[in-house]
C-alpha cells in the first residue's frame, strides 16, 4: 500500500490532544479530516452501498461507533427497514449520485451489491480516495479485478476483500500447520462447495414481461449489463446463479474455500485451468446463461523457491471431492482436502473451520506450532484497525482479494472451453494459446457503467 503523505500521524494526534484534555482543557477535537482520512473523533463517516441481505450484515459490522451517513440501494423491498433504521443517514438509489453530491462527506463506503455491480461502485469510490470494503467476489471479470487492485494501490487507501474467514482463529491454525510442515510438501489440492446454482430450466422464461415492483429501479439494477426484461427468477436472491449478474458456486466460494491454501501456500497465478467435466444435462453453447448442476476443474501452479508445483481440483455442487487414500473420513462437501507428502488436512468452508490432520490418530499426536500471525477479532473489525492504525487489511484487494478473485473468474471462461486445457499468462493476464478465451477477459459495459 502506498505510503500516505502526512507530516502528522492520527496516532501522534490522539496522543497531543488527550494531553491537553487530560491538563484540564474544554477543547473538543476538530471534525477535520487528517492523515489517513481519518476523523480525530475517532468516528468515520462510512456510506453503504446495499443493505439488503449482505449488506446488513456489513451494515451491523461497520457501523457499530461510527457515523452512517448515507445509504443506497436499488430496492426499496429489500432495504426499507434498514433505510428506517438510520433516520439521519442520506438516502440514495444510484451510488454514483451519492459519491458526487457526498464526496467530502465520506472516509469509507461498504458494497454489497450483486457482482455484476461490485466494480462500478468500489471504483467509483476509490477515484475518490476513500477506503472500501467490497462483499466476495471482488469482480465480475478478470479486467474489473485488476481494474481494482490498481486503482487501490494508486489511491493509497485501505480495502478488504468480504471472506470474512480470513479473519478466523481456523484459517491461522492451517496456514501456521502447513508452513511447519505437518503434511510434508504440499502437491494437491481438492476444494469444494455443494452448493448448486443453475437454471438450466428457467432459460425459457427470458424473454417473459413481468411488471417491475414497486420500489425496484430495474435499470440501475441491471447496470453495467445490457437490457433486458425485468424477471422475478433474477432478484433478490437468485442473480448468483445468472451469469450476466452472478459467479455461480465457484465465484461464490472460491474466497473462502481456497482462502487457506491461497494464503499458506502463496498460490498466485495458475499457469493453467481446464474445465474438466460438467454434470449430464447441461451445455455450455446453449446453456451459457447459467451453470450446471455440477462441475469440476482443474488449475495447474508452478513451483516457487518456497515449494513445489501444485494440482488444484474444485468441485461445484453435485460433484465430490472422494475421499484421499488414508483417510478415515470422508471429504468435506464444503471444504478442502490438502495433500502433501508426508499427510493430509481436511477443513470446512470459511476460514478454515474445522481444520484437522487426519486421520484422527496424526490428528491426535500432531505438536501444534507456536502462533505466529496475530489474531484479530472479526473481518469488519480488522478492516476498520487498518484504517485506524494506517496499515494494510488482511484480505486487501491488490496483494490479494484480487489475485484470488481471479482464480474463479479464469474458471469461468474455462466453462466455455470443456476439456481444453487453457494456458494462462498471469503477468501478461490472457491465455496464450486461446485467443477467444481471451474474449471474456474484459466483456462489453452499458454506457455510463465503464470503469
Amino acid at each position: 500500500m502506498a505510503q500516505r503523505k502526512s507530516s502528522t500521524t492520527r496516532r501522534d494526534f490522539i496522543v497531543k490532544s488527550s494531553a491537553v484534555i487530560a491538563a484540564g482543557s474544554s477543547v473538543t477535537a476538530p471534525s477535520i479530516l487528517i492523515g489517513n482520512g481519518v476523523s480525530p473523533n475517532d468516528k468515520l463517516n462510512i456510506a453503504f452501498v446495499g443493505i439488503g441481505g449482505r449488506g446488513g450484515a456489513n451494515l451491523g459490522g461497520l457501523s457499530g461507533g461510527n457515523n452512517v451517513v448515507a445509504l443506497c440501494d436499488v430496492d426499496e423491498r429489500r432495504a426499507g427497514g434498514n433505510f428506517n433504521k438510520y433516520p439521519d443517514a442520506k438516502k440514495f438509489k444510484d451510488h454514483r449520485v451519492m459519491l458526487d453530491s457526498m464526496d467530502k462527506s465520506i472516509d469509507v463506503v461498504s458494497v454489497s451489491t450483486p457482482d455484476h455491480t461490485h466494480a462500478a461502485a468500489c471504483m467509483g469510490a476509490l477515484k475518490r480516495k476513500k477506503h472500501v470494503y467490497c462483499e466476495k467476489p471482488l469482480a465480475h471479470s478478470v479486467h474489473e479485478g485488476r481494474a481494482l487492485a490498481k486503482a487501490a494501490k494508486e489511491a493509497g487507501v485501505v480495502t478488504q476483500l468480504g471472506n470474512q474467514g480470513h479473519s478466523f482463529g481456523s484459517i491461522r491454525d492451517c496456514v501456521e500447520w502447513i508452513r511447519d510442515g505437518a503434511i510434508g510438501k504440499v502437491h494437491t489440492i481438492h476444494a469444494a462447495c455443494s452448493a448448486v446454482h443453475t437454471r438450466v430450466g428457467q432459460l425459457k422464461h427470458r424473454k417473459d414481461k413481468h411488471d417491475i415492483p414497486k420500489g425496484l429501479d430495474w435499470d440501475l439494477w441491471l447496470g453495467p449489463q445490457e437490457m433486458r426484461p425485468y424477471n422475478p427468477m433474477y432478484l433478490p436472491s437468485q442473480w448468483r446463479a445468472w451469469r450476466p449478474y452472478g459467479n455461480g458456486t465457484i465465484g461464490d466460494w472460491v474466497c473462502h474455500v481456497v482462502d487457506p491454501s491461497f494464503w499458506a501456500l502463496e498460490l498466485g497465478s495458475p499457469t493453467s485451468v481446464e474445465t474438466l467435466e460438467f454434470m449430464e444435462g447441461f451445455d455450455h453453447v446453449n446453456h451459457t446463461d447459467t451453470f450446471a448442476r455440477g462441475d469440476r476443474l482443474r488449475f495447474e501452479f508452478p513451483a516457487t523457491d518456497k515449494r513445489g508445483p501444485i494440482t488444484m481440483y474444485w468441485y461445484s455442487g453435485d460433484l465430490r471431492i472422494p475421499r484421499p487414500d488414508g483417510s478415515d473420513r470422508d471429504a468435506p462437501k464444503t471444504g478442502a482436502v490438502i495433500i502433501g507428502d508426508k499427510g493430509i488436512i481436511q477443513h470446512g468452508s470459511h476460514g478454515g473451520g474445522g481444520v484437522r490432520l487426519v486421520p484422527e490418530s496424526k490428528n491426535k499426536d500432531y505438536k501444534r506450532p507456536a502462533r505466529t500471525i496475530p489474531r484479530v477479532r472479526n473481518h469488519h473489525v480488522d478492516f476498520l484497525d487498518a484504517i485506524r492504525n494506517d496499515r494494510k487489511a488482511g484480505s486487501d484487494f491488490h496483494d490479494y482479494g484480487a489475485p484470488l478473485t481471479e482464480l474463479a473468474m479464469i474458471g469461468i471462461i474455462s466453462m466455455n472451453f470443456p476439456k481444453q486445457k487453457l494456458e494462462w499468462d498471469g503477468k501478461a493476464g490472457k491465455f496464450t494459446n486461446n485467443k477467444k478465451a481471451n474474449e471474456y477477459l474484459n466483456p462489453p459495459a452499458r454506457k455510463g457503467w465503464e470503469i
